[in-house]
This record gives structure tokens, sequence and C-alpha cells, in this order.
């Protein structure tokens, strides 16, 4: 049996009232049909999904505050035939109702309560009041016996979003099917007047079925012909600049922890266009489970046509849907006109429904990549999900479920996975884990209208990949001078030789993607006689793969040396202000990680605490006192913090996602997107305007991306983006 609900225009109706047509037992529940009438008023465009509703329906009905014309025939479920239909639980589904989309009217406060309670009493599922608590693999949550009675009756279907659980997995005792019998239509109650009427049926909320997969993806088009890489006459090389934090130190002094600012730079693409750009291997995995229905989906089919529109015949794409299993919905293919629509018409073919299972999803997405029998330069996953998974609860459980390829310690074998967290009952911890694990990003997509232009940022990038194997070496320049540390986040570092050499696992780059390292070095009083002689403190390589020709690269910088006079003037004093700006970026992560740690265990006020602490020393720095534009920027970044930590409800609901979101940013220093309240934050390279501010938005406005990581082929993309979201001349 699958949950309907049918719509009957009835003209002549001007009152509300409710009429029970029959009832009969299908084998798995006791099903009511029923009319309601709902007089003549007009649609107001609510949408209302799997919500349950116990009591009175004629009371409940005024918190829905839905209106339509005429009569609504709802098919109602029941666990146990001798219910009276006014206190069953009530699960309505309209959906695409005169092609319109139907929410309900409900307050954030009931909704967040609602998750609180139990499915099907409506009571509180607080563990206080001795009651066992049974959490479905969907991750909805009932009262043992509430939920044992339902299944009593076989039903094996959630009460809330009609995920289909597994037999196995469902500790109680199911009966077996019965045959169908009717019971008799009670007296009291009428009938509506016979009158002409117009039926509307919509789907079912089950998981759709689908034709069974190869057992092997080894179907990969193969690669055009043209894909070898493009000679250059000039090759392109990364630029790198030094700076110390002052300018000399005094013959007889030592600095036991002096910080000297290493920066690399990609190169730029042949053109702004991307033409001759190196091609990607491209896999989307998608959430389609039950919660994805509605608005969600439709924006999210909108977000990877964009997506799909943007990649050229020389990119391959797959897309692999997942919910309680997980399928390959399209196999890698090129780009082509051809490809494109395809592609297209295999995301238009998506539906939700079912449960959650990202593990399913990335391994059948990792499959993909691993079985190709040709393989592009450049290779990626982007996963997305609106909701917890139901069959892994921790992030070490599905780790551990992950193949070697995203997983792998090895930063120039991994296939990066970049993630996005969509609302605010998706498990942040868990998408940033998958992200972290294998060198990608955790966007939070905090509103729906963010969706596309996430993606842009994200593709901004991997379409402009124009390094790989990128590897800084610093070494000792003379004696005594020794690396004590190089914080480099996600990039692996090595310290070797009693402190003579330190090397940074950068990885790719992007086009015009910027990397700062802080290398902080030990240095001796120096033995020279002569006054303002100078002391060499570090050699700088960088090695690379240039993706343009293919070549093996290596640039050498310039020594980098300090005076070491007498005594230092005020101006060789001076602090530089970009080692003061790296070090204040360096304070903040370390912050927001401390403050999410303390936020974990309950402690927010010791959170609070910390972050206000750290923003007075960021406030009070050379940089943010010289007006720095990124310094501001990182104290902005800790008020927001603060603000989502106001309240542990809060902090679950955004502050987790947004402090991982922005500890994955920094982690890498590449940009992500999440939403800030306070200002519009997307911001660049030293010089260069806020995209946000470029691109016509306001203060206030919600980014694509916070943080000052942001390429030109990122601004480029998310720009066209928002181009394309807006609305023709004709229509505004």
């Amino acid at each position: 049996m699958s949950l309907s609900v049918y719509m009957c225009i009835d003209e002549n109706s001007q009152s509300v009232d409710y009429y029970i047509l029959r009832s009969y037992f299908n084998g798995r529940l006791f099903l009511w049909e029923m009319i309601i009438s709902w007089g003549l008023r007009k649609p107001k465009g609510y949408l209302v999904h799997g919500l349950l509703y116990k009591g009175s329906f004629l009371q409940r009905i005024g918190t829905i505050h839905f209106e339509a014309e005429g009569f609504f025939v709802l098919k109602i479920l029941a666990d146990n035939q001798s219910h009276s239909p006014c206190s069953l639980f009530w699960c309505l589904v309209f959906e695409d109702l005169f092609d319109h989309s139907f929410t309900p009217n409900m307050n954030s406060s009931e909704a967040a309560s609602d998750q609180n309670n139990c499915g099907i009493c409506s009571s509180s599922l607080t563990t206080e009041q001795g009651q066992a608590i049974f959490t479905a693999e969907c991750s909805h949550c009932f009262h043992y016996p509430c939920i044992a009675n339902n299944v009593q009756h076989g039903n094996l279907y959630c009460p809330i979003c009609r995920a289909k659980w597994n037999k196995d997995n469902v500790p109680f005792q199911v009966s077996p099917p019965q045959n169908n019998n009717s019971a008799a239509i009670p007296p009291h109650i009428p009938f509506p007047s016979q009158q002409q009427t117009r039926w509307y049926q919509y789907p079912s909320m089950q998981e759709p079925e689908y034709p069974p997969e190869p057992p092997t993806f080894s179907d990969d088009e193969p690669l055009q012909s043209s894909t070898s890489p493009i000679q250059s006459l000039v090759p392109r090389k990364i630029t790198l600049k030094t700076h110390t934090e002052s300018s000399a130190i005094s013959a007889a002094e030592s600095s036991p922890n002096f910080p000297v600012l290493v920066s690399i730079r990609a190169p730029h693409l042949n053109d702004s266009e991307g033409h001759g750009r190196t091609p990607i291997d491209l896999v989307t995995v998608l959430d389609v489970s039950g919660s994805m229905r509605g608005t969600k989906i439709s924006l999210l089919k909108q977000a990877v046509t964009f997506v799909i529109e943007n990649l050229g015949p020389s990119d391959r794409l797959s897309i692999v849907s997942f919910s309680s299993s997980s399928r390959r919905v399209f196999p890698l293919q090129r780009m082509s006109v051809d490809g494109r629509e395809s592609a297209i018409l295999a995301i238009e073919s998506l539906r939700a429904g079912g449960a959650t299972n990202i593990a399913e999803g990335l391994k059948k997405g990792t499959k993909v990549l691993e079985d190709r029998r040709e393989r592009n330069p450049v290779s990626s996953i982007i996963l997305l999900s609106d909701g917890k998974d139901t069959y892994n609860t921790t992030a070490n459980r599905l780790l551990n479920q992950l193949p070697d390829s995203i997983r792998s310690s090895n930063t120039q074998q991994e296939t990066p996975v970049h993630t996005f967290g969509f609302g605010y009952d998706h498990d942040p911890s868990i998408m940033h884990a998958i992200s972290d694990v294998s060198g990608g990003t955790f966007s939070f997509i905090e509103s729906v209208e963010m969706i596309q232009d996430s993606f842009a940022l994200c593709i901004g990038g991997l379409l402009s990949v124009v390094a790989q194997e990128v590897r800084l070496t610093v070494r000792s320049a003379s004696p005594g001078v020794k690396i004590l540390a190089i914080p480099s986040g996600r990039h692996v570092n090595e310290i070797s030789t009693e402190g003579q050499q330190g090397v940074v696992h950068v990885g790719n780059m992007y086009a015009e993607e910027e990397k700062q390292f802080l290398v902080y070095l030990t240095v001796p009083e120096s033995s020279a006689p002569q006054a303002h002689t100078k002391t060499s403190l570090l050699e700088v390589l960088c090695m690379y793969k240039y993706l343009a020709s293919n070549e093996l690269m290596e640039v050498q910088g310039e020594k980098i040396e300090i005076l070491r006079p007498e005594v230092c003037s005020p101006a060789e004093k001076t602090v530089s202000l970009e080692v003061d700006r790296q070090r204040n970026r360096i304070l903040v992560a370390e912050a927001i990680a401390e403050a999410q740690r303390l936020a974990e265990i309950g402690n927010l006020e010791g959170a609070q605490a910390l972050l206000a602490q750290r923003k007075e020393i960021l406030s009070t720095s050379t940089a943010a006192q010289a007006g720095d534009f990124h310094s501001n920027l990182f104290e902005t970044e800790l008020r927001e913090m603060m603000d989502r930590m106001a309240s542990m409800k809060l902090y679950k609901r955004t502050g987790r996602a947004y402090a991982l979101s922005g500890l994955s940013s920094h982690k890498l220093q590449r940009a992500t997107a999440r939403k800030c309240r306070r200002v519009s934050h997307s911001g660049g390279f030293e010089g260069r305007k806020a995209s946000g501010a470029s691109s016509g938005a306001t203060p206030g406005e919600s980014p694509a991306a916070v943080g000052a990581f942001e390429t030109p082929a990122m601004v480029r993309m998310v720009e066209k983006s928002q181009k394309r979201n807006q609305p023709a001349p004709d229509q505004v």
C-alpha cells in the first residue's frame, strides 16, 4: 500500500468538517479514508511533509493554517483498528498541488520541540522519565512501547519520514501480513453531498526502485584526444615571497622564537575563461533521502545543473545518489553537448525517499573513480547531505568504512572530498571529518539560496588547478639557526636534521591561490665583530608539477637575511604587517578550535570567555591597529562565533557547523561557503576588494564564502552563478 493524497473540489462547501468513508486493514496498517471540507478558500501555498499530529484533528488543524478550496480526501494510517480517527496521528503529504509547494506554518520553536518528542505520542523523549528510547535507521526517535505497538502490526515504515526499515534492524516481533477486513461506517458520521468532483493523486513517499547496476564501473567514456597537456611557450612559475617579523635583531641579542613568513602563489590560467585548463573527473554524491523532498531537491537539481553547464568537453562527470542505499545515476562521461544533456536528464530523474546512508554513497562514488579505465589529471568528489547518517552515528564508524583512496595520509595520492552540509539537521562533525581526512573542504549551507553559489565557489577552484604535488622546502642558512615549528594546518610538514630542514607538502594549488606559512626559528647572537652585518636565516625552494605542460618545476627563492646592528633603530624594530596578519589568522583558527572543543563538553561560558580574550588580543595587534582588512575580517569571524555560542541550542543548530566550516577553511587556507549575519565576508588577496563588494553585495547579505582565501576563478564562478539567478528585466 502506498500513502497517497486525493483532493476533491466542491464549489458549494462552506464549512469545515470531516467524514469517515471506510476503514480496512491492508496487511500492515489500518487505513481510514476521510474527507476534510475546507470551504470556499483559496490555496495559500503551504506544504505539509510527513508531519505527525495526535489528538483531535479539528483542534490541531488550526496550527497548520492550510487553506484550500473544497474537500480533501486523506488516507490516514493507524496501528490499531479500535482507535478513533480523531485520536490518530496524522501524516499529511500534500505535494505539487496545483503546481505549488505547500509548507506548514509552524514557528521555529514548535519545529525544534518536535525533534525532542516521540513521533507517535508527541510526549517528551527525555530519559529522566524512565522510558526506553528507540532510534530508528532514519534517525527518528520514539518511546520503545509506542514503536513496539506500531511495529507489532507489521508496520516497517517510519511514521515520520516513511522510510522503510530493515526488518533485521528492528528489535521487535513483526506479525505476518493479514487479510484485508473492513469496518462498518459509524452511522452518526454523515457523508458529503453527492456532486461532480475533480480528483488529484500524488505519488508514494516510499523510496523509488531502480534497475540493477553493473558489477564494475569500467564503462567511463574515453578521454578526448585533445586532452593532452597544452604546451606553453614560457611555463608560468609559482612565485615565492618572504617577510621577517622585523628587519633587524641587535647583534648582542638572540631570538628563541623568531617568525619568518614564506608565501607561495600559483600562476594564473592561460586566460580568464579557463581555455586550455586542466580537465577534471568529477563525481557528485547527492543525498536524496526523504528529508530532501520539495524545495531542497529542486534547488539541488538547479545547482548541479549549473555545475554541468560550466564543465567543458574534456571534463567528465558521474552522478551518484544515496538514501537508504546508493546507486550510480550517471556514468563517468565527457561533458560534450550530448553529455551535458544526458547528465541534466539524469539529475531531473532524481526522486527523494528513504533514509540516509552517507558511507554507501561515498563508497560508490569512490568506486566510480577507482574502476575508471582512463584518468584525467585532476579528480574530486562533491558530497552533499542534509541529514544525519542513519547507519553510522559516529565519525569514526563511518570513516572506517571508507576506501583508502579518500582517507590516505599521503596528500599526493588522495581524492579530495568536498562536503556540503545542508540545513540545520545534517551532522557537521561527520561531514567535516570526511573532508578533513580526504584533504577536501567542508561548507555549511545554512539557507537554501546558498546551494548554487556554494557549488560555484567549489568548482571555480576545481576547474582552475594549475599545479600538483607542490612541496615547499626551507633550510637553515647559518650555523645556530634552527627551525622550531611550521604551523601548516592540514598540510603535512616535516622538520628534520635537528631543525636544519623543514618540508611542507602543499598538494594541489588553484590558479592564483596563495598559501602562507610562518616558520619559527631560533636565531643566535651574532659573532661578527663589525657593525651592521647580516645573518642568513633560510634558503627557500619550491618544487611542483606544472599541469599546463606536465613538467616538473623548481623555483629557488632568495636567501632570507636579517640585519644585526649593535642597536636597532625604531624603524628596524617595526613589525611586518604581513607576518602579523598571518599570526592573527593562526590565533583565530586556534581560538575557534579550542572554543569548539569547550562547547562540545558543554562549557559554553569558557568558550565565550576564550573567544572574547582572543578577540581583544587580535584587536590590539599591529595589523589590526593599522586597519588591515584581513585582521578586521578575522575579528568579525570571532564575534560571529561568539554569537553562535550564545546558547547550547543555538550552538547545536548552527554554531558547530559554522565553527567546523571555518576550521576547514583555515586548515587548508582555502575558501569554504558559510553564511555570516554580520557582514559580507568574502575576501581575497592583499589589495583586492571583497568579492561580495565587487559583485554589488552590501553589508549584511549572505556571501558565498567566508574568509580571505577566494581566488579570482572562484569569484568569477560565484558571480556567474549569481547572475544566472537574477530575474530577467521583464520579471523585475
